[in-house]
């Protein structure tokens, strides 16, 4: 063959053809890798997303307020914030300022999500605090969910009493946390950061790194 002049042969044209195929399927081989590798990234990043606000709507969430209802009587509101339903198992007060003592009342209350409890905690409270009380009062729910035993955050409030008279009964506005797990039953452990902790195997960990 004989171009402008030039001669090529027909062989090595011939010859050329398939390196040249070779060479546009690798390119597009990997430009398609590389399409696929970004979708699939895109696809594991939507799967995480749906599955954490799936777990945030149905993992457990409370939150807890004290109220003054009278000079003498005050009430807890518990709130269920999460969509899934719980049984209130026990509530727990103690004052800030010393480990002891606690006020602890044993309940069996269901409590529905996005629905709220009420009760009276007047004559509990004036038991811990005494006649004259100022100072900082916690306050904690222990609860059922999904066969598990949770227990929540303490949230705090500022508490003044005087001759017996619930003068002041404030919350103090804290960060709150998750609540944790008190007793987990088996269950299929993922890859991934747990939404509730585990009291008791910190304890188990912490005996043993201190043994």
């Amino acid at each position: 063959m004989n171009i402008k002049g030039h001669e090529i042969p027909i062989v090595g044209l011939v010859n050329f053809i398939p390196v040249l195929a070779t060479i546009v399927t690798t390119i597009l081989s990997i430009v398609l890798a590389r399409a696929t590798l970004r979708y699939a990234h895109a696809a594991d990043r939507t799967l995480e997303l749906a599955h954490e606000q799936f777990e945030r709507e149905w993992a457990p969430e409370l939150h807890l307020r004290m109220e003054r209802a009278q000079s003498t009587d005050a009430r807890i509101v518990i709130t269920n914030l999460a969509k899934t339903s719980v049984l209130l198992q026990l509530i727990q007060m103690r004052s800030t300022d010393h480990a002891l003592p606690f006020e602890k009342q044993f309940l069996n209350e269901p409590l529905v999500g996005g629905t709220a409890w009420t009760h009276s905690i007047g004559e509990r409270l004036l038991h811990l605090t005494g006649n004259s009380f100022q100072g900082t009062v916690a306050a904690s729910a222990s609860f059922y969910c999904s066969g598990r035993l949770f227990r929540t955050d303490w949230f705090r409030f500022k508490v003044e009493v005087r001759n017996g008279r619930i003068d002041r009964l404030d919350a103090v506005t804290l960060p709150a946390h998750r609540v944790r797990v008190l007793e987990p039953h088996h269950v299929r452990r993922f890859r991934r950061k747990p939404l509730v902790q585990d009291v008791a195997k910190e304890v188990v960990e912490s005996t043993k790194t201190h043994a």
